[in-house]
């Protein structure tokens, strides 16, 4: 006889207490449901092919259909059609079927429900639910600037920390997408600590990293052996930090580089060993730089000014930019100190910084000499005045010590120039 409708819920709690599965069989013969609901699961009652016994679910549903269901249905095809409809399998099944249902500890039940997958990502929500929900920003997929992707990039942001100027590597496309790809901790860590050996201080590696971002490119090794190398030509440890600062592309270059630049200062200047290892020191960009200025400049003192070859090996381990100075500059100023103020080579030889100065101060200065009558360059006459001090001083101290005159009296000169 299947059981009525009044007599479901009373049923079901006392079966509740009485007959629930045991935890080991249920793990073995439940079959997990279809989909999880937030007040139970929903499973239909199915018959164990194996042990025989009934496996239950529990099933959400308003008890007000149960019972109205139960009202327009009358007691008689309650008694007949029960076993085909009811959610419950009918007494006649489980009499014909009989089985002992095990018991079965609820502390144990509710052990296996902490089990079951979370609900599911397609699970309705309430409005306030979805209101309390905090979504990152979406990652740009494309764009031309790296501030768009700092916040998600630990790298950037610990780059920025440094000091590095993003908006000037983003103009390089390249380098720009190889920052985005790296992880600080296993490809930017190790190269930091590797520059401050060198001698690169904390507060120079933002500018450095910034000039010099190709450098997250090049293998650490290879780094280490063209620093080897330097050592190796009796470059101290300060020489080569000193060097890198003024030159950050200088560890760029390979060893055969290098030892190709060394070799051809030596060489096409006739400096020693030493003089030439000076000479990059003070200006490592040599080691860097194109060689057509340098050889062009050569040629410039050689063939245009009329220097002799000791003259300009003097002169630029002196001052060594002469080397990749401006042609235009060189020449004119050569000529106003020359043909103009009546300088000869020997003079300006000993004095090459006259060619790191910018003409129009020396202009300025000779022609309020001039007018002063105190132009006087020849060493060898009283009142000479050398050309370091002429271009070398300050105006307060050239006025008081050179001129003989006032601060005052030089720019009310200029101004009528």
């Amino acid at each position: 006889m299947a059981l009525s409708a009044q007599q479901i819920p009373r049923w079901f709690n006392s079966a509740k207490l009485r007959s629930l599965i045991n935890a080991a069989q249920l793990t073995k013969c439940f079959t997990r449901p279809g989909r999880t609901l937030l007040h139970g699961f929903s499973a239909q009652p199915q018959i164990s092919s194996d042990n025989c016994f009934l496996q239950w679910g529990f099933k959400t549903y308003k008890t007000s259909s149960l019972w109205n269901s139960s009202q327009s249905t009358s007691s008689s095809s309650q008694e007949n059609n029960s076993t085909q409809s009811s959610l419950l399998p009918s007494m006649d099944e489980q009499s014909q079927k009989p089985q002992k249902i095990p018991s079965f500890d609820s502390e144990l039940f509710l052990e296996e429900l902490d089990e079951l997958p979370p609900l599911s990502p397609m699970q309705p929500i309430s409005e306030e639910e979805a209101i309390q929900i905090i979504a990152d920003p979406p990652l740009p997929p494309a764009s031309f600037t790296l501030r768009d992707y700092v916040d998600h990039s630990e790298t950037l942001q610990k780059l920025v920390l440094l000091g590095v100027d993003l908006s000037k590597i983003e103009k390089h496309t390249e380098a720009a997408n190889l920052l985005l790809r790296l992880d600080f901790e296993k490809d930017i860590k190790q190269m930091l600590l590797f520059l401050k050996d060198v001698g690169i201080e904390d507060n120079q590696l933002g500018a450095f990293l910034t000039k010099n971002h190709a450098i997250f490119s090049e293998d650490l090794e290879n780094l280490k052996i063209r620093v080897a190398y330097l050592h190796s030509k009796n470059f101290s440890k300060a020489d080569v930090a000193q060097m890198v600062r003024k030159a950050p592309f200088l560890l760029n270059f390979s060893v055969e580089r290098l030892d190709n630049r060394l070799g051809f200062f030596q060489k096409e200047l006739e400096l020693s060993v030493k003089k030439t290892r000076d000479l990059v020191v003070r200006l490592p960009r040599l080691l860097t730089g194109s060689l057509e200025p340098v050889k062009e400049n050569m040629k410039v003192y050689h063939l245009e000014l009329g220097f002799k070859h000791n003259e300009i090996q003097h002169m630029i381990t002196r001052i060594p930019k002469m080397l990749t100075a401006n042609k235009r500059k060189l020449t004119e100023t050569f000529d106003f100190v020359h043909n103009v103020m009546s300088i000869p080579h020997h003079i300006i030889v000993k004095f090459p910084q006259v060619f790191n100065t910018r003409l129009f101060k020396i202009k300025e200065r000779h022609l309020f000499l001039t007018y002063l009558g105190r132009a006087q360059y020849d060493p060898a006459k009283p009142n000479y005045i050398s050309l370091d001090k002429l271009v070398s001083i300050p105006d307060e101290i050239f006025c008081e010590e050179i001129a003989k005159a006032s601060v005052q009296d030089f720019d009310k000169f200029l101004k009528t120039l």
